[in-house]
């Protein structure tokens, strides 16, 4: 019996930003998978018009699953409201921006799509809107309705979660205590065997001060949060390392044999993963029920409709929502 073919959302994202740009860029390569662009069909047309790329959009149906052809794209189109200048945000297009989000969800949580694979869009505009947005992460956990979900991302053999997603640095500390921590390693731990298929993860834990606190000397975050936690869900069977010193984690020694690390805050960990990965790297929201992958990368303003952007890391966003769905 042949496999099932994948069926994947993909959000076009900030109408204004590059999403659209590497959107069609995506559809210059044959892709054996079918996937659904949601967003405004002739905003489409007219950056492929700007990047000079052949673009055709197919009207989505859900009768049947089929691969695209070079140049193509199956579209789900919602209109925009305001038209679009490149680069140039408008808080009149941010409901829009939610709307694209909302069916992709509802797609995947009736199982009309496999997984849903996220643009970039623009926290800053969508909140100038009117409307409450910290992030893709946090959103969806929301329109789930599940607990709190964890931020992975995957790059050159590299995984990295983060405890603490997009907050002020003044409020990391506050942000961690023992029941948040604990709930944070129980998901990557899931996940880890669930999506990935690893029977008994290794996961590596990052102090949050520096030298991962001196023995209290340069904070108590280790002591009072860390450690106990590691400690309760070693007894548990998991592997857990830690906590470990940022500054010295990412070494190739330390990492051998590990499957992924836990840091405590955003730009302690994702700076490393994307020095060796950007461009390539995958973010993926664990403890959700569906399947969502993303870029590594924020909406570019600036290279809107300019033919500078790259979608290396839009196709392995795709090529990681199909590993993860055949396996689910």
């Amino acid at each position: 019996m042949a496999a099932r073919l994948q069926r994947i959302a993909l959000t076009t994202g900030e109408p204004a930003g590059i999403g659209p740009d590497i959107c069609v860029q995506l559809a210059q390569t044959p892709h054996a998978m079918e996937i659904v662009a949601i967003g405004d069909a002739d905003l489409l047309r007219a950056r492929a018009r700007s990047l000079a790329l052949p673009l055709t959009l197919i009207p989505y149906d859900q009768t049947g699953r089929h691969p695209l052809q070079v140049g193509q794209l199956r579209m789900l189109s919602l209109k925009l409201p305001t038209p679009v200048i490149a680069g140039k945000l408008n808080p009149a297009n941010s409901r829009y921006v939610m709307d694209i989000l909302d069916r992709a969800v509802d797609g995947c949580l009736s199982g009309e799509f496999d997984a849903m694979v996220t643009a970039p869009v623009h926290k800053g505009v969508i909140n100038d809107a009117g409307i409450l947005f910290t992030g893709h992460t946090e959103y969806l956990a929301v329109r789930c309705k599940s607990p709190p979900p964890v931020m992975l991302l995957v790059a050159a053999g590299m995984r990295v979660a983060l405890a603490t997603t997009h907050l002020p640095l003044s409020k990391v500390s506050g942000a961690l205590n023992q029941e948040r921590l604990t709930h944070t390693l129980q998901i990557l731990h899931a996940d880890l065997q669930r999506r990935f298929g690893i029977p008994q993860p290794h996961i590596l834990v990052l102090g949050l001060n520096p030298h991962a606190g001196e023995g209290g000397h340069l904070g108590r975050e280790e002591i009072d949060v860390i450690a106990p936690v590691l400690d309760s869900l070693r007894a548990q069977n998991m592997r857990l390392t830690g906590p470990v010193a940022a500054d010295t984690a990412f070494s190739k020694q330390r990492l051998v044999g590990v499957d992924a690390v836990l840091a405590m805050y955003h730009d302690q960990g994702l700076p490393v993963l994307k020095r060796i990965g950007f461009g390539q790297a995958v973010n993926i929201t664990l403890g959700l029920p569906i399947i969502r992958t993303s870029v590594d990368h924020g909406t570019a303003l600036e290279l809107a409709g300019s033919g500078r952007t790259q979608h290396t890391s839009l196709a392995a966003a795709i090529s990681m929502a199909v590993e993860l769905s055949q396996r689910k």
